[in-house]
C-alpha cells in the first residue's frame, strides 16, 4: 500500500517543512542535501516535500512510523543493557515493596517499640527475667495512638508518592512489553540472548527494520549518529555545559576553596528545568521552542527562566523537611550494613557526578563511559593514595595502636570467657575499636608504595581521556591532587553530598543558577541545530571539528614546512579542519576525542567530509612518525608516537603485548601462517584463516589483513562491551601495522616480553586502539601548543565564556568566499554558520 506524506515530523517525522520553514529566522534556515551530480535537474520525491512510503503489510509494521523515536529508543537501549522485561518490571516492582518497607520500618522503630523495656530502664521489674523482642514491641492499638500529627502527614505524604511511582510502574509495564514484542520479533532476539549481543548489534538490526518498516518516515536510513542523538540530546546539552563551564556551579567555601557542587538531587532539579519539565525550553522531546532560536527574545526568555528557577528552588525548599528525612532513612538503610562490616569503605573513592559528566565524551552511552571509567578507577585510586599527610600519619599511627590494644584485649577476655560479652557497653565498645582502626587505616600509606605520579596520572589520562593541560608535569603536586579529587572523592564525601542536597540545592538554585538565565538562554541559540529525521540537537554533538574544533588538537592534512596558521582563514588555508573560536571551540580536546572514540566503537559509521579528513590525517601523521621512527635514531624521545606506545604499554602485561604484536605483526613468522610469535607465546590479534581466506591460492599473506573473527562461543555480558566484537579496521593500530614496513617496529620500541600467553581480546583491542589515539592526540597536542606559542595556561577555564562582539560567533566563521560552504557536512543541518552576526 502507498502512501504520498506531506507532512514531515522532526521527532514524530510528521512536521510540515514549509511551516517550520517560514516560522524560523531568516538566519536559521535548513540546508538541503546534496545530489549524486552538483548538476542533477531531476527532482526527486525527497526534494520536492513529498516522500512515497511503502508499508509493509505484516505482522511487523506495527512499528512503522513510531511516534516518539527519543523514547522509544531510550527504552530499548535501557531494555537490552538492563537484561530484559521480567529483570525489569521485578527491579521496579522490588522498588516499590522497598519504598513501603521504608516507610513502614521507620514508623515502627518510632512509635511501636517500648525502648524503657529493650534497654532494661526499668532494673527491678525486669531483673530476674528474660526479656524477649516481643516484650518491647507495643500493641497495635497503643502504636496507632502514638502516631501524631506529622507522622500522619509524612505518611500521607509517602501514599501519594508511593501511588504516583505504582502507575508509573504499571505504565512502564504496557512500554517493555511492546520494547519485549519489538526484540522479539521485529529484531528476532530473544531476553535469553540478550547478554550475549554487543549494542553494536542491536543498533545494527535497528537499522535494517527501519530499512523495512520506516520506523521514521522522513529517512529512509538511519545512521548509527542518528540513534546516539535520540537517545543522548539532553546529555550531549550536559556535556556541553560542563565542557564549557556553564555548568555545574562552583562554590567558594572558607577554608575549603572552590568546590563542584553537583548531587542527584541538584541534577535532577536541572535536568527539569532544561529538558523535561512543563516549563523548559523543549516544546517535546525532539524539538526547541521557537522563541530560544530569536535573538530578539533572549532577555524575556531569561527573565522567565529566572521566575522558574525561582519557583523550583523555594519548591525544594517546602519539600526540604520530607527529602532530607528521606535521604537520611534511605542512607542509613543502605550504608549501616555495609560500614560495620567494612568501615573503611568510605574511605574509599568513586567517581563524582560532575567527574562522570567532565569525562564524558560526546555521543557516548553509559555502557561506553562506565568500561572507560572502570578501567580508569584502579590508576585514579593508586594516586590518590600516594599523597599522604606526615602530620595525619602519625596521628593515625598512634590512634590505631591505642584501639588496636584496647580491642585486643576485649577480644581475647571475650574468647576466655563468654559472659564479658554481656557486660553493658562491652559489644559497643567492640564495634567502636573495630571501627576506629579500620578508618585509621585508612590515612596510613602502604610501606611498598612507589611515588610514580606522573607515570599514574598518565595511566588515568589514558582510559579517562580527559585531563586539564595545567596538570602535565604537575601530578607531583598537591594543586592538581586537590582539583583531581573533584573528579574522583571519597564515597563518604559523596554520601555527605548527598545527605546535604535537599538543605543546599534551594540557596543554588535561587542564588547561583538563576544569574547564569541568559547565558543559558544564549547558549541554547547559539548552539542548537536540526538534523532531518534527528531534531533539535546540540552542535557540539554532531562533532563538527570545522565548527567546534580546536587547531591546537589538530594536525594538518599538508606539508609540516608551511608557515603555522594565525587566524581561522589561516587555517583553512594550512589545511587544518577547523574554524571555530574560543567561545565556539570545544575546551580540552573534547570534540576531536570524541569523533575518534565514536569511529572506533561505530566503525561502519560514515562521517562527513572534515570528519574523515580528520580522522585520515592522525592515521597518516601516525604513521609518518612510526616510520620517523624506524628511519632515524635517537629520535625516540621527540617523537610523540613513541612517547604514546609506551604510555599504553605501562597499562598492564595484556596492553603491552597487545601493541607489540600488532608490530609484531609484519614478520616473516606470522607470514608463514603460523601467526603466533614463539619468542613471547602470545596468541594472535588475526586469524590466519581470516587471511588465507581473501587471498588466492598461489599467494601469500604479506602481513595482517583481516580484523580477527573470533570463534562462535557463547560469551555472557556483551551486552556492556564497547563497539562491535571484531575489532576495527579504522583505528590506529590497525593502520599503523598496515603502514609500516616489513621491519619489525616492537624491536625498537618494546623491552624484550616475558614468556606469557595473554588472550587478545578484540574488546580489550578496541580499549587499547583508544588509549593510544588518546595519548597520541594530547602529544600532538602539547607539541603543538609549545611550537606555536599558545598561552592556553593563561585562559581561565572555569569561567563561562561570553561572546563579544568583536569575536566572530558560530554564525559568521570569517567564510567571506564561500570555501566553508562547499565544505559542509554531508549531513543536512539548520546551517548556523551562514548567519549574520548577532550582537547581545
Amino acid at each position: 500500500m502507498r502512501q504520498i506524506l506531506q507532512n514531515k515530523e522532526w521527532g514524530t517525522c510528521t512536521y510540515s517543512h514549509s511551516k517550520m520553514s517560514a516560522t524560523l529566522e531568516r538566519s536559521y534556515q535548513p540546508l538541503q542535501p546534496y545530489g549524486p551530480e552538483l548538476g542533477e535537474a531531476d527532482e526527486t520525491p525527497q526534494d520536492s516535500g513529498v516522500m512515497i512510503h511503502v508499508v509493509p503489510e505484516n505482522s511487523r509494521a506495527r512499528w512503522n512510523h513510531v511516534e516518539d523515536l527519543d523514547s522509544f529508543f531510550t527504552r530499548m537501549y535501557h531494555y537490552h543493557q538492563k537484561h530484559g522485561f521480567t529483570c525489569m518490571i521485578l527491579q521496579e516492582i522490588l522498588e516499590l515493596l522497598q519504598f513501603i518497607f521504608v516507610v513502614m520500618f521507620s514508623t515502627f522503630l518510632l512509635h511501636c517499640v517500648d525502648y524503657s523495656v529493650l534497654f532494661r530502664d526499668n532494673v527491678n521489674a525486669t531483673a530476674h527475667q528474660k526479656i524477649s523482642l516481643s516484650d518491647a514491641v507495643l500493641p497495635t492499638s497503643e502504636c496507632i495512638a502514638n502516631l501524631g500529627a506529622l507522622t500522619w502527614v509524612c505518611i500521607l505524604v509517602a501514599v501519594i508518592f508511593w501511588a504516583l511511582r505504582a502507575i508509573k510502574v504499571i505504565y512502564h509495564l504496557f512500554q517493555f512489553w511492546d520494547i519485549k514484542q519489538f526484540f522479539n520479533t521485529a529484531l528476532k532476539i530473544n531476553d535469553s540472548d540478550l547478554d550475549n549481543l554487543t549494542w553494536h548489534e542491536i543498533q545494527r538490526r535497528v537499522r535494517e527494520v527501519q530499512l523495512e518498516q520506516q520506523m521514521c518516515i522522513h529517512k529512509s536510513d538511519l545512521t548509527e549518529l542518528d540513534i546516539y542523538h535520540r537517545i543522548l540530546r539532553f546529555k550531549n546539552y550536559m556535556v556541553a555545559m560542563v565542557n564549557k563551564s556553564l555548568l555545574p556551579v562552583r562554590l567558594h567555601l572558607p577554608l575549603l576553596g572552590e568546590i563542584v557542587f553537583l548531587t542527584r538531587g541538584l541534577k535532577y532539579n536541572i535536568e527539569l528545568l532544561l529538558f523535561w519539565g512543563p516549563w523548559a525550553p523543549f516544546e517535546n522531546n525532539w524539538h526547541l521552542k521557537e522563541d530560544y532560536k530569536k535573538v530578539s527574545r533572549r532577555k524575556d526568555l531569561a527573565e522567565l527562566l529566572s521566575k522558574h528557577i525561582l519557583w523550583v528552588g523555594i519548591a525544594n525548599f517546602v519539600l526540604c523537611p520530607l527529602i532530607l528525612l528521606w535521604q537520611i532513612l534511605y542512607s542509613f538503610f543502605n550504608y549501616a550494613e555495609v560500614i560495620k562490616r567494612e568501615p573503611g569503605s568510605l574511605g574509599s573513592r568513586c567517581w563524582s557526578l560532575y567527574g562522570r559528566l567532565y569525562l564524558r565524551h560526546f555521543n557516548e552511552l553509559d555502557h561506553e563511559l562506565n568500561a572507560r571509567l572502570n578501567r580508569a578507577y584502579r590508576p585514579a585510586s593508586k594516586y590518590m593514595n600516594i599523597f599522604t599527610s606526615p602530620l595525619m600519619t602519625i596521628i593515625a599511627q598512634n590512634v590505631a595502636f591505642v584501639a588496636g590494644a584496647c580491642l585486643a584485649v576485649l577480644l581475647i577476655l571475650s574468647v576466655y570467657d563468654e559472659d564479658v560479652i554481656t557486660v553493658e557497653h562491652v559489644l559497643t565498645a567492640i564495634t567502636v575499636l573495630g571501627a576506629v582502626v579500620a578508618g585509621s587505616r585508612v590515612f596510613i600509606p602502604d610501606e611498598n608504595l612507589v611515588w610514580c605520579p606522573e607515570k599514574l596520572l598518565t595511566a588515568v589520562l589514558a582510559h579517562a581521556h580527559y585531563l586539564p593541560d595545567s596538570y602535565r608535569g604537575q601530578a607531583h603536586t598537591n594543586r592538581v591532587r586537590e582539583e583531581f579529587s573533584q573528579l574522583f572523592h571519597y564515597k563518604a564525601v559523596y554520601l555527605l553530598e548527598e545527605l546535604l542536597s535537599p538543605v543546599v540545592t534551594p540557596f543554588i538554585l535561587c542564588f547561583h543558577l538563576r544569574s547564569k538565565s541568559l547565558d543559558i538562554v544564549d547558549f541554547y541559540r547559539n548552539f542548537t541545530v536540526e538534523v532531518v529525521g534527528v531534531g533539535d540537537v546540540c552542535s557540539f554533538a554532531q562533532m563538527d571539528v570545522r565548527r567546534h574544533g580546536n587547531p591546537a588538537w589538530q594536525t594538518s592534512v599538508t606539508s609540516p614546512v608551511k608557515p603555522q596558521p594565525s587566524g581561522p582563514g589561516d587555517a583553512i588555508k594550512a589545511g587544518m579542519h577547523t574554524v571555530a573560536n574560543q567561545y565556539t571551540q570545544a575546551e580540552d580536546g573534547k570534540t576531536e576525542l570524541s569523533l575518534v572514540h565514536f569511529t572506533l566503537t561505530n566503525p561502519e559509521w560514515q562521517p562527513p567530509t572534515d570528519a574523515e579528513d580528520f580522522v585520515t590525517a592522525l592515521r597518516t601523521q601516525a604513521r609518518r612518525d612510526a616510520n620517523q621512527l624506524l628511519s632515524t635514531a635517537g629520535v625516540g624521545a621527540v617523537n610523540p608516537l613513541y612517547s604514546s606506545l609506551h604510555s599504553v604499554s605501562s597499562l598492564g602485561a595484556g596492553f603491552s603485548s597487545l601493541v607489540a604484536s600488532i608490530f609484531r605483526g609484519n614478520t616473516a613468522a606470522m607470514a608463514a601462517g603460523g601467526l603466533m610469535d614463539s619468542s613471547v607465546g602470545m596468541m594472535p590479534l588475526f586469524s590466519a584463516g581470516a587471511v588465507q581466506s581473501n587471498l588466492g591460492s598461489g599467494e601469500r599473506a604479506p602481513g595482517l589483513c583481516e580484523p580477527m573473527v573470533p570463534a562462535p562461543t557463547v560469551r555472557g555480558g556483551l551486552s556492556r562491551a564497547e563497539g562491535p566484537i571484531h575489532s576495527s579496521e579504522r583505528g590506529l593500530l590497525y593502520s599503523l601495522q598496515q603502514g609500516l614496513p616489513s621491519s619489525s617496529l616492537a624491536a625498537s620500541v618494546f623491552a624484550p616480553v616475558p614468556d606469557m600467553a595473554p588472550e587478545t581480546d578484540p574488546l580489550e583491542f578496541t580499549a587499547a586502539d583508544m588509549s593510544l589515539s588518546t595519548l597520541y592526540l594530547h602529544e600532538l597536542h602539547h607539541r603543538q601548543v609549545r611550537r606555536r606559542g599558545y598561552q592556553e595556561s593563561s585562559l581561565n577555564r572555569s569561567a563561562w565564556q561570553r561572546p563579544h562582539q568583536d569575536m566572530p560567533g558560530i554564525r559568521e566563521l570569517g567564510d567571506e568566499s564561500g570555501e566553508l560552504t562547499r565544505h559542509a557536512e554531508r549531513t543536512p543541518l539548520l546551517d548556523t554558520a551562514t548567519k549574520p552576526t548577532r550582537t547581545s
